[in-house]
């Protein structure tokens, strides 16, 4: 993802998370960690013949990676590009050297976290009230990438957030 394509970004945004859709200036604060040697952001975009259909974000700090965010067009819902772009940032993950990646999803998602699970996500607690303003809970999951061996493989310090292990 660049900067020109934010507006596109922010359509889709809209049309999909219409009552907590990201600001603009969201976007331009993340993306101004995605570029150089101290980049701690990968985002994408996933264009179709005449407008972004997808994008993703994931940001990094230490052996930890968070997916900020996955969204893709209703009309290529089902298509596997929800899939590619998950595999695009667990791949950013890997290049930051990552041992987890963790990610909040709405509990009334199911169809998210059906796609989380099929790529090895476990659930491991609830946020509450954490979309809003609707007052909706996240489902927090995790995932243990298989380079991890060490000391990073117990239950991460997650603030705010009930654990479920």
């Amino acid at each position: 993802m660049r900067w020109w394509d934010i507006d596109s970004v922010l359509e889709l945004e809209k049309d999909l998370f219409p009552e907590d859709a990201w600001s603009r200036g969201m976007f331009w604060s993340e993306l101004a960690h995605a570029r150089g040697p101290e980049a701690t952001r990968r985002y994408v975009v996933a264009e179709g013949p005449d407008r972004v259909v997808g994008y993703a974000g994931l940001a990094s700090s230490g052996d930890l990676a968070d997916i900020q965010t996955i969204a893709v067009a209703r009309d290529h819902w089902g298509t596997g590009l929800g899939g590619r772009l998950l595999t695009e940032l667990l791949r950013a993950a890997s290049d930051f050297e990552c041992a987890e990646v963790l990610l909040e999803c709405r509990v009334d998602n199911v169809r998210a976290q059906k796609l989380y699970e099929r790529y090895g996500f476990e659930a491991i607690g609830f946020r509450r009230g954490y979309y809003q303003p609707g007052n909706i809970d996240a489902l927090v999951m995790r995932l243990t990438t298989k380079s991890n061996s060490g000391s990073a493989a117990g239950s991460p310090s997650v603030q705010g957030t009930e654990t479920n292990d």
